[in-house]
């Protein structure tokens, strides 16, 4: 009875870093500059992708959407509006996974079935693999939004985070949110687990066959090929498994705020860096890039 007297919620307050006032200025300029990095970083890996002919191949076809869905996913961590927020955060989120899954494939493929790589990783399968991404991450978004909309939210309206965590959001309702977390556990195998055991299952594949013909050379190529990407791979599920599979205690928010800065903020500023330094290509195309760029000043 209590329940049903007390007054709806339909706005929330997020209550954001927990920094103090005089400090707001210093991590204004920090958080804007690694903000301004990634997207910028992200901006050149796109632009040399599209612009290079030497890079018009399935490896960087799927990178330049995984830097497309970086960019987004650290653009939504500062929401205006709940349902949005919600809709784009699990849904760019949900696009990282599957394309970092299609990426170890790439990369199982180039390494072993190398004659048969423009055969098995021809243009539709491409543009099928990334479609499939983008659609199943919408429908894995709007089952959460939707699931979210069928709940009461009485009393407290503050989230202590920076954007609307599920978790967070799910402990101020006063509704039964046995459903949302049937959601929760079924999207997440779906869109975290079997994404992340694709990528487990190709580098494993990967690892017997250099095994099976062990050199040095055969050694380099496989770091060289893959390292990046394994790079990325680990950053991203590393920080996700602190915070979601090794979660902290409920006292501890300041720890996961700080976890979850480190994978909608530093990894995707950090992706540009890793993808540019350590890949050949990429270095080969921004310098070309540059000399064009030069040639046509003149």
């Amino acid at each position: 009875l209590m329940r049903e007297n007390q007054s709806s919620v339909s706005e929330f307050l997020l209550l954001g870093l927990p920094i103090w006032p005089e400090q707001q200025g210093v991590f204004f300029a920090l958080f804007l500059g690694m903000y301004l990095t990634t997207v910028l970083g992200t901006l050149l890996i796109i632009l040399l992708i599209r612009l290079d002919p030497h890079l018009h191949t399935p490896m960087y076809f799927f990178l330049s959407h995984l830097a497309l869905t970086d960019v987004s996913f650290s653009s939504v961590t500062v929401p205006k509006m709940l349902i949005n927020i919600c809709t784009f955060f699990i849904f760019f989120g949900c696009v990282d996974n599957l394309l970092l899954a299609v990426m170890a494939y790439d990369r199982y493929v180039a390494i072993c079935h190398p004659l048969h790589y423009t055969t098995i990783m021809r243009g539709n399968l491409c543009i099928s693999l990334v479609a499939v991404s983008w659609i199943f991450s919408c429908s894995s978004a709007m089952s959460h939004t939707l699931s979210l909309a069928r709940l009461s939210f009485c009393a407290d309206n503050t989230i202590p985070h920076f954007f609307c965590d599920l978790a967070a959001l799910l402990k101020l309702s006063c509704s039964d949110t046995s459903l949302n977390e049937l959601v929760i556990f079924t999207v997440g195998a779906l869109g975290i687990i079997i994404p992340l055991t694709g990528i487990l299952v190709s580098y494993v594949r990967i690892g017997v066959s250099i095994l099976r013909v062990p050199s040095t050379k055969g050694i380099y190529k496989a770091l060289s090929t893959c390292g990046s990407h394994l790079s990325v791979v680990f950053l991203f599920y590393g920080t996700i498994m602190v915070l979601y599979i090794f979660p902290s205690s409920s006292n501890s928010n300041d720890k996961d705020i700080i976890v979850s800065v480190m994978y909608t903020v530093v990894t995707p500023m950090l992706n540009p860096f890793i993808y540019r330094l350590r890949n050949r290509d990429m270095k080969g195309a921004l310098g070309r890039l540059f000399r064009r760029e030069i040639f046509f000043s003149k």
